[in-house]
C-alpha cells in the first residue's frame, strides 16, 4: 500500500465516512499566508522542485542544520539540485517530524508521486517534477485553483503599494488574493535609526507629513483606508505579547518625538508608545468591519551570528515564554469597554499557553457573531498532529469547536495546501475515535454538518469576503 493511501490518518469508519463524503472535496479560504503576490499575480512558473519548496522555507532549513547539512546546499551558492539532493538525504532522519508527512503529501498531490523521497529516489523526482513544473501546468495560479481555494490572504506592511492586488483584481482568475495590514515595522521602537527610515518610507506612501505620533497614526489611517479599498478584511500583528500599559497621550507624544530626534528610548518608554499605537490600530479596524489577528510569543532570531548573516526568517526563532494573560486582558478589556472591540483571532505559540488562550476568547464573546472571539489554529511550531489535537481538544473542553474558522497554511511555498488536507483528515479522526469511544452519538448528520463547518463554511461566513 502507498504511505499517502486514501484513508491516511484515518482509523476508524466514521473518520472515513466523515473525511471523504463531508471533508475532503470543501473549498480553502487561506486566511493566513505568506506567499508573495508578486508571484501570484504575474502567475509565476518554477524551473524546479528546489525553487518552489526549499528557497524560503525555513521549516526544511532548521532540519537540514540539524542534520548535519553545510549551509551551503541550504541557503547558500550550491545548484538547485545539489541542494534537493541534500534535502532528500535528510528526509528519511524526519521520521516522526511533521516534515516527513507533508514531504509525501506534497509530492502525491502536485505530482502524483507515491515514492518515499529518499537518497536513492532524489534523482528520479527531482527530473520527474522539473519536467512537469516546465508543462506550464504548475504556474501560481495553476497550483492555487487546483486545491479549489477561494481566497488567499497574504501579509503586508502598510507600506505595501499593493501594486499585484491591483493587478491580479484585473484578471479572471478563480479565487480572490486580498491584502492583510500588518504593521509590525510600525511598532518596532527597539532602533530609532531604522524605525525613522521606517517613518520617512510612510511619510511617502501615506503622503502626510510625520511630525507627531498624532500625524504618524493618521498615515497609518490613510493606509488601513488605502488597504480597505483594495479588499482588505484583516489586520495581523506579529507580537511578544499584547502591549497594554497604562499612557497618557501627552506623555506618549513628548515620547515619540524623541524617537523622531533619533533617540533611544527605555523599554518602558517604549512600551507606553506601542501600547498608544496597537490601541489605536485596533480602533481602526471594527469602523470598517475587519477581523484583527494576533500572532502571540515568538522568540526571533535567537541565533544572532547567523541572523546577521542570513537575516530574519531564516529558520532561527523559537517558542517564546512571555506572560499573557494579564496584558491581552487589559488590552481587549479596554476595547470592549466602549464597544469597539473588533473581530479578534488570538493565536499562542507556547503550548503552555492552550488554556490560558481558549478562555481569554470566552471572555470577550458578546453574542452578537457566533465566534467573535476566537483562539486561532495551531500556529507554526504547534500545527502538527500533536499541536493541533491539543489545540482541538483544549478548545472542544473549554469553548466551542462548532464556530471555530479552522485551518490556515500561514506558509510560503505554493506547495503547502495540503496542510488543509492534513487538519482536515486529523479532525475527521478525532471526531470517529470520540464516536467510537461513545463520547458522541454516532449522527452522521450532526458530525457531518460540524466538520464541514470547522473546515470552510465558519470561515466564509465569519470574513465575509
Amino acid at each position: 500500500m502507498d504511505f499517502i493511501h486514501p484513508d491516511f490518518l484515518l482509523q476508524n469508519e466514521t473518520a472515513k465516512v466523515l473525511y471523504h463524503n463531508y471533508a475532503k472535496d470543501l473549498p480553502i479560504i487561506d486566511y493566513h499566508c505568506h506567499l508573495p503576490a508578486e508571484d501570484i499575480a504575474v502567475d509565476k512558473n518554477f524551473d524546479n522542485i528546489t525553487q518552489i519548496w526549499l528557497y524560503g522555507d525555513h521549516y526544511k532549513w532548521r532540519a537540514m542544520r540539524t542534520f548535519g547539512i553545510e549551509e551551503k546546499y541550504i541557503t547558500g551558492n550550491a545548484t538547485d539540485k545539489e541542494k534537493f539532493l541534500k534535502w532528500a538525504e535528510t528526509v528519511p532522519a524526519t521520521l516522526r517530524n511533521p516534515l516527513y508527512h507533508w514531504t509525501h503529501l506534497e509530492l502525491k498531490r502536485y505530482f502524483g508521486i507515491n515514492t518515499l523521497l529518499n537518497p536513492d529516489t532524489a534523482e528520479t523526482i527531482y527530473e520527474q517534477t522539473r519536467e512537469m513544473l516546465r508543462s506550464g501546468e504548475f504556474s501560481t495560479q495553476k497550483m492555487i485553483s487546483s486545491h479549489k481555494v477561494e481566497v488567499v490572504c497574504t501579509t503586508d506592511d502598510p507600506i505595501h503599494d499593493l501594486r499585484y492586488h491591483q493587478k491580479l483584481r484585473l484578471l479572471d482568475t478563480e479565487f480572490k488574493m486580498l491584502p492583510a495590514f500588518r504593521p509590525d515595522k510600525a511598532m518596532d521602537l527597539s532602533d530609532p535609526v531604522s524605525f525613522n527610515e521606517y517613518v520617512r518610507k510612510l511619510e511617502k506612501v501615506s503622503e502626510v507629513e510625520i511630525i507627531s505620533i498624532s500625524t504618524f497614526l493618521k498615515a497609518l489611517r490613510e493606509r488601513h483606508d488605502y488597504f480597505h479599498a483594495l479588499g482588505c478584511r484583516l489586520s495581523d500583528h506579529g507580537l511578544n505579547y499584547m502591549d497594554a500599559v497604562p499612557f497618557k497621550k501627552s506623555q506618549t507624544k513628548y515620547l515619540f518625538s524623541k524617537i523622531l530626534e533619533g533617540k533611544e528610548l527605555k523599554e518602558t518608554e517604549q512600551a507606553k508608545v506601542r501600547s498608544h499605537i496597537l490601541y489605536e490600530l485596533a480602533l481602526m479596524d471594527p469602523e470598517k468591519g475587519w477581523t484583527q489577528q494576533f500572532h502571540l510569543g515568538a522568540l526571533r532570531n535567537n541565533n544572532q551570528r547567523l541572523a546577521r548573516k542570513l537575516g530574519a526568517d531564516a529558520g532561527f526563532d523559537s517558542i517564546g515564554d512571555f506572560s499573557q494573560a494579564e496584558r491581552m486582558s487589559g488590552f481587549l478589556n479596554k476595547l470592549d469597554s466602549t464597544d469597539q472591540l473588533a473581530k479578534t483571532i488570538l493565536y499562542n505559540l507556547n503550548p503552555a499557553d492552550n488554556a490560558v488562550f481558549a478562555t481569554m476568547a470566552g471572555n470577550f464573546n458578546d453574542g452578537t457573531v457566533p465566534g467573535k472571539i476566537q483562539w486561532g489554529a495551531a500556529w507554526w511550531f504547534l500545527d502538527q498532529l500533536d499541536g493541533m489535537t491539543k489545540q482541538i481538544n483544549t478548545l472542544s473542553n473549554l469553548g466551542l469547536l462548532s464556530v471555530f474558522v479552522g485551518m490556515l497554511t500561514d506558509s510560503r511555498s505554493f506547495m503547502s495546501y495540503p496542510r488543509h488536507e492534513y487538519f482536515r483528515r486529523l479532525l475527521c479522526n478525532i471526531i470517529g475515535n470520540d464516536v467510537k469511544l461513545g463520547h458522541l452519538p454516532d449522527d452522521e448528520a450532526l458530525l457531518g454538518k460540524l466538520v464541514q463547518d470547522v473546515c470552510y463554511y465558519n470561515a466564509k461566513n465569519y470574513f465575509n469576503f
